[in-house]
């Protein structure tokens, strides 16, 4: 199984790992795209007002224009460290045993919007771009990242894939059709009728995931993953698209 989570604007600074090497990141047929977005964003930095604009940052966020300027030689540290924010401080990977880390580094890709899906454990650094951005001296990210980042999860030839992302992302990135997948839906249910969440959507997502890499079921199918989560307490249920599950949450 494989699992497609969506980044955090918000990351830890530093990092005790060496700079980033493009080629190392999973999904390497991506290398090309990669190069390209890291080249915008550190041509874009040498102009801080320009990465002002571009970059819709306030004041307090200009720090993130010398991120961006160091791209390719700032520290790193695995992505599943430098996220912050609902979605990761629920996982909490930096408190996983190391069974349950290398589980997250051979099952979960982050999707990235500069560096497309990494592993939960490939080295990043601190960058900041967003998925709906217009970078000058790329296509819009949407055009630049799709098709490309859909054929490499079809090379990989994953077994199953778990979709815990955005729309933004997910646009970035459709899962190819010939992928068994699902998208999980977060929602309560409310008088017999069910409600799509946005308040706990992320806790919701990243808790799943926690309990997924403590366990380290081996998942092939919608059906184990239900069966999983049923013995874990955990409501995840099938809907009438094959394609999607609800993650059931206490409103």
């Amino acid at each position: 199984m494989k699992i497609l989570l969506p980044p955090s604007e918000t990351k830890r600074s530093g990092g005790s790992g060496p700079a980033i090497r493009l080629g190392s990141l999973a999904l390497p047929g991506l290398l090309d795209q990669r190069a390209a977005v890291v080249d915008a964003l550190v041509e874009l930095a040498a102009d801080e007002a320009a990465s002002r604009r571009v970059l819709k940052l306030s004041e307090r966020q200009l720090g993130d224009i010398a991120n961006n300027r160091a791209l390719r030689s700032s520290p790193t540290m695995p992505a599943a460290d430098r996220y912050t924010g609902v979605l990761f401080d629920a996982l909490d990977a930096a408190t996983l045993p190391a069974a349950s880390r290398r589980w997250l580094g051979a099952n979960v890709w982050i999707h990235s919007a500069p560096f497309g899906p990494v592993g939960a454990l490939d080295p990043i650094p601190s960058y900041r771009l967003a998925a709906g951005t217009s970078l000058p001296g790329v296509a819009a990210l949407r055009r630049h990242w799709a098709a490309a980042t859909t054929a490499a999860i079809a090379e990989e030839q994953p077994a199953f894939v778990l979709d815990l992302r955005s729309e933004a992302y997910v646009a970035l990135g459709p899962i190819p059709v010939s992928v068994p997948a699902a998208y999980v839906r977060v929602v309560t249910d409310d008088g017999g009728t069910s409600r799509a969440l946005n308040h706990f959507n992320k806790t919701a997502k990243g808790r799943l995931v926690r309990a997924l890499a403590e366990d380290r079921p081996r998942v092939r199918s919608p059906r184990t993953l239900l069966s999983w989560a049923s013995g874990r307490g955990i409501l995840l249920r099938a809907t009438e698209d094959d394609r999607v599950l609800e993650l059931v949450v206490a409103g």
